[in-house]
């Protein structure tokens, strides 16, 4: 069992489908009580975002999340996302997600703490 604390990490996207919108000016920071996970995220073409997730005994994360893009536009989505512990100790994670709006086209991503 991987048991993964994510409150006070700082993530940043390193990869991510064409169709999503975060890159690596994306700043995640997260808080975590019990095995409820939240964040606010921004940059790039952020202006402004939130996500609310549950914490599995494994560290997987089940979450929704909603933004507002540099166009303007506010866009909503869900996401699944698996830790990988990296060699340097540092959370890396692998997401697939899934945009509930819009062309509700699904992708992944990567996200990385600094």
């Amino acid at each position: 069992m991987l048991m993964v604390n994510y409150h006070n990490k700082v993530f940043r996207t390193i990869e991510n489908s064409p169709t999503g919108e975060t890159n690596t000016e994306t700043e995640f920071h997260y808080k975590q009580i019990g095995n409820i996970v939240f964040a606010e995220y921004y940059g790039g073409n952020i202006k402004y975002g939130h996500l609310i997730g549950l914490v599995s005994e494994y560290g997987t994360i089940e979450m929704s999340y909603h933004q507002v893009n540099i166009r303007g536009e506010m866009m909503t989505g869900k996401c699944e996302s698996i830790p990988e512990i990296m060699a340097n100790g540092k959370v890396r994670l692998h997401e697939s997600w899934e945009w509930t709006c819009a062309d509700f086209s699904k992708g992944k991503s990567i996200v990385e703490e600094k």
